[in-house]
């Protein structure tokens, strides 16, 4: 067994924490007494910025560069987060995932490339997979995961067929995951957000007024979601009131397309 000490505070891990729904889940967690990992791709000025913010609430977080597309560079990844683990937080293990890095493309079935499926691919399916498989000795036993779907996999817009059908495979992962790791006491859920107001696929949901009417008058509570709808949400699903919820997907969209 590995080892989750009571005398420390729990730690996550979030990819892509620098921005967007990870920036907001970052700071969702370490409102609720938790240390953070973060990973950015590019832009280590926002993650340390966001550290900084981490920092503020009391918490403890380290930045690392991850590409998630990149599966190579994986086991030197983890081995960095031994090293972190050891250092500022004094632990070997950590106790949360989330698998929230990832990029939206928006391209017609009949247009999507070969070259576009395969990076939507390597992101957001081959490399949640393998880094979770990466990380598993890191995980403490009676820990959780949580996978990023999207509102994409139960309902269909034109222009996201590759990136919907990643979201798809995510699901399912998901479900074998819980299976698998049980045994361990880890849970996995999938949180599948809707539209939500951020830089993803260019900000259009944000920025683009037309779009974002559209998708609040099909919302039932008639809005479209914020990145802190998605980050409370994910930190309450990794904390002790649903530790009876394991490989379920739960939609955080406002009830969109009912």
């Amino acid at each position: 067994m590995t080892e989750n000490p009571s005398k420390t505070s729990p730690v996550a891990l979030v990819t892509g924490g620098s921005r967007g729904l990870g920036r907001a889940t970052v700071l969702a967690l370490a409102g609720r007494g938790v240390d953070v990992i973060l990973t950015y791709q590019s832009r280590a000025a926002e993650a340390e910025a966001v550290c900084r913010e981490v920092a503020a609430l009391g918490r403890h977080a380290v930045a690392l560069r991850l590409d998630v597309g990149k599966s190579a560079s994986f086991p030197a990844f983890a081995e960095e987060v031994r090293t972190s683990l050891a250092g500022p937080f004094g632990r070997t293990t950590f106790d949360h995932l989330v698998n929230n890095a990832g990029i939206g493309l928006h391209a017609s079935f009949a247009d999507t490339s070969e070259e576009t499926f395969d990076l939507l691919m390597n992101i957001h399916l081959k490399g949640t997979f393998f880094l979770t498989q990466k990380l598993l000795p890191l995980i403490a036993d009676g820990g959780s995961i949580v996978n990023l779907s999207s509102g994409l996999a139960r309902f269909s817009m034109p222009g996201y067929a590759a990136y919907a059908v990643m979201k798809g495979g995510i699901e399912v992962m998901t479900r074998y995951m819980a299976s698998e790791l049980g045994a361990r006491g880890i849970r996995v859920n999938t949180v599948a957000p809707g539209a939500i107001e951020t830089d993803f696929g260019g900000g259009a949901v944000r920025d683009n007024a037309d779009l974002n009417n559209v998708i609040a008058s099909a919302t039932a509570l008639g809005r479209v979601g914020l990145p802190e709808d998605i980050g409370r949400m994910i930190a309450g699903v990794v904390g002790d009131d649903f530790g009876w919820v394991n490989g379920q997907r739960i939609e955080v969209a406002g009830g969109i397309h009912l």
